[in-house]
């Protein structure tokens, strides 16, 4: 289960203009970054919650009276909750700069809970602010920290490369009887690239990149002087590891491989009719039904087709329901693997921005 993304952002400067004196004690230097709400927008739609980390220097002295801040603050948090924007917390620091506390950025005094608290991707969130203390403050967190203002980059780009990020994965498995290297790219259709030494095999894994409609790059080297057996579920558990890293949050996704009918893919391929319905639950179901004509076809084990569509819903978190009736045991074969990969397919599809469970996690 991927953890809750957070993205830990400055506000003077980062959230509205930072006026010449350095202070926002009036509403009237109330000023919104240019592009921030629609990037927030697109950040919240991508999963993230907000916190907001601001120094304040001062605060509730002579110099900055709390009364000048309360107001154009509370005016600020009203106005980005109006457009769908609300903060998970706001963590103020009143400390001048040569007080050196460690509740001032870029120290993390005020923020140890996130540190301490295992369901928040610390890995995966982001820190944006308009000061080299920010990227100081991501570094200290462990997150990856954007800079904004001229000559770094603009909302609209950490928008882009934060909240449409490729899906992709890389995922290297060295066991005694195999070593794998799969690379997937879900959203970069491209010609499958496989090589295990087994060429029935490799034909059949082809197919779960081209009909799946990602990119799929496979190499192993397995003990088939053994027999197969290492080299077809080890290769299954990488690559549904790799798309289950790919997914991420799953955000957006379609999550269900439907189409016909009671929800699953029906393919033929001459006398062969295979179907697959995959749910990318987060919970592994394999079943199967089917019985094949021979006990091997091209140099591979019937016996091991099902159990690489087990492994790969194992490994994938993914329910995977597979049928396959024919009389031609190559066809029948070739045929749960196209069924498998078009099912993939629509499962792994982009729809919008929403988690397809009422669970709030997949």
């Amino acid at each position: 289960m991927s953890g809750t993304r957070i993205a830990f952002l400055d506000r003077d400067g980062t959230l509205i203009e930072e006026p010449s004196d350095f202070q926002v004690d009036s509403y009237a230097k109330v000023r919104f970054v240019e592009g921030m709400i629609p990037a927030l927008l697109q950040l919240r739609d991508a999963g993230f919650e907000f916190v907001m980390v601001t120094n304040q220097d001062g605060l509730g002295t002579a110099s900055f009276p709390r009364e000048q801040f309360e107001g154009p603050q509370a005016m600020v948090l009203q106005l980005l909750e109006s457009q769908g924007i609300r903060f998970r917390e706001v963590l103020v620091d009143e400390s001048f700069e040569h007080e050196n506390k460690p509740t001032r950025k870029p120290g993390l005094g005020m923020m140890m809970h996130y540190l301490r608290d295992r369901s928040i991707d610390l890995a995966n969130s982001i820190v944006v602010g308009d000061r080299e203390t920010d990227l100081q403050l991501a570094r200290n967190l462990g997150c990856r920290g954007f800079r904004l203002g001229p000559g770094f980059t603009t909302w609209a780009q950490i928008a882009h490369e934060v909240a449409n990020a490729p899906r992709r994965a890389l995922v290297e498995r060295k066991t005694k009887e195999t070593k794998i290297r799969v690379e997937v790219d879900l959203d970069s259709p491209a010609e499958p690239r496989v090589r295990t030494g087994h060429g029935f095999f490799d034909h059949m894994l082809e197919q779960l990149g081209k009909h799946g409609g990602f990119a799929l790059s496979l190499q192993c080297e397995g003990d088939l002087g053994v027999d197969e057996h290492h080299t077809v579920e080890d290769c299954a558990l990488a690559i549904g590891q790799a798309l289950r890293e790919a997914l991420g949050s799953k955000r957006g996704v379609a999550r269900y491989g439907d189409s016909v009918g009671r929800g699953a893919i029906t393919l033929p391929m001459d006398e062969t009719l295979a179907g697959a319905a995959v749910d990318l639950s987060g919970r592994p179901y394999f079943v199967f039904e089917g019985k094949f004509g021979r006990d091997e076809v091209g140099g591979l084990a019937t016996e091991l087709v099902p159990h690489f569509f087990r492994s790969l819903a194992d490994e994938g978190r993914m329910s995977l329901h597979l049928r396959v009736q024919g009389e031609n045991t190559h066809h029948q074969v070739e045929a749960c693997f196209k069924a498998v990969a078009r099912a993939l397919r629509k499962a792994i599809r982009r729809e919008g921005r929403e988690l397809p469970s009422t669970k709030g996690v997949l």
